[in-house]
């Protein structure tokens, strides 16, 4: 009779209990599993409001961009009454893509470069190869899936589901829930502003981690030399977003939202007295950060690709008459770009160890970094 060895390696020992000063993130594996990457497409990018566009860059009817939503492209077109729509880039006939470029213009049209059916711009379809021969085609029900799509703070926001959340309730109730009201942020009138600059980023990281950057300065003081000079308080590793309508103060010294502290350009108009000299920043759930200063606006969008590639486009607004007076929006476009590259860095640093075993079971947050747990619930609710 044989008899099965004793073993000699000792049992796991249970996990230590967290201090109380410290909470658990979420498992490595949610910034690495392409599995929960596609539930995080269907669930989180394709169920709720996404803000593809600046609604500026569409001037005139004909005018489109493209943008990936989820596992969808869609097009956003002007039509001819000035309206903004937006559709599943698919055509009707074979499922061809409709626009195979970023951005473009039309003259009456959206066609089809595969059999050339035809939708106007309001999505209806109108020219087909031999369409009078078929009569009993409905040109509405064969036109183009329409996508929900609303207007705030001059961006167009879709959403693919088929009854969208209420935009009043999770988009414009972001902005209540970190300032208190819409209208801190409503008087800025960013749908007024003019573009300065728009950088694209393609960032080697998992985008629940560019969310979660945002959301702390616990690093500001260790990677943010040039923000924290003229945003002090950073430095002592509490965010602006850690305090509900907390504005970080100017320093003393700075004159300026700009890289070196140096005067930037006249104050908004319809800002209130204690917006001066202040630095807002609201996250919209899922893919947005929204930065206000005196005298201009910075504007995120992320563009999650895979579970380890995330496309982020940045805007810089100012004054209309800024812009058109050619004026020189560089110190303060490089303070900001700066805060990028040096957040995007770190993400990307951090992005490989979340397969490392020593992460399987998460990392911690310190106090000044709790406020994340609640953004991590919200990912695991949305995707239970």
């Amino acid at each position: 009779m044989t008899t099965t060895p004793l073993s000699t390696t000792p049992p796991p020992l249970p996990a230590p209990a967290l201090p109380s000063s410290l909470i658990t993130t979420l498992p490595g594996h949610h910034y690495t599993d392409p599995g929960i990457f596609a539930r995080e497409q269907e669930r989180i990018f394709e169920s709720l409001w996404f803000c593809a566009v600046r609604s500026g860059d569409l001037s005139g009817p004909g005018a489109y961009r493209t943008v990936q939503v989820g596992r969808e492209n869609v097009v956003i077109t002007r039509n001819r009454s000035g309206e903004l729509r937006a559709f599943l880039n698919v055509c009707r006939h074979r499922g061809a893509r409709l626009c195979t470029e970023e951005a473009g213009e039309v003259r009456r049209t959206l066609r089809c470069p595969y059999h050339a059916w035809s939708y106007d711009l309001d999505g209806a379809l109108v020219a087909a190869p031999n369409l009078a021969k078929m009569p009993d085609i409905d040109r509405t029900a064969y036109g183009l899936r329409t996508v929900a799509l609303r207007e705030w703070l001059g961006y167009a926001w879709v959403c693919l589901a088929d009854e969208p959340p209420s935009f009043e309730a999770t988009v414009m109730g972001a902005a209540v829930e970190r300032l208190g009201d819409t209208a801190a942020v409503e008087r800025y009138r960013t749908e007024g502003l003019a573009l300065g600059k728009r950088v694209s980023y393609d960032v080697k990281a998992n985008w629940k981690l560019i969310v979660e950057n945002f959301m702390e300065c616990y690093h500001c003081a260790t990677i943010h030399p040039e923000l924290t000079y003229v945003l002090p308080e950073f430095a002592r590793g509490y965010a602006a977003q850690y305090y509900v309508g907390h504005g970080a103060a100017f320093a003393e010294g700075a004159q300026g939202f700009t890289v070196d502290g140096g005067a930037g350009f006249d104050r908004l108009p319809g800002l209130a007295e204690d917006q001066d000299r202040r630095y807002y920043a609201v996250t919209v759930k899922p893919q947005v950060f929204i930065n206000l200063v005196p005298d201009h606006v910075i504007v995120h969008r992320m563009f999650p690709m895979s579970h380890d590639r995330t496309v982020v486009e940045c805007d810089w607004l100012y004054a209309p008459e800024v812009v058109e007076a050619g004026a020189d929006v560089s110190r303060s476009v490089e303070l900001f770009h700066r805060v990028n590259v040096q957040d995007f860095d770190a993400c990307e640093r951090t992005q490989p160890a979340m397969d490392s075993r020593a992460y399987r079971a998460g990392g911690v947050l310190v106090p000044s970094e709790h406020h994340i747990g609640a953004f991590h619930a919200w990912v695991t609710e949305q995707i239970a």
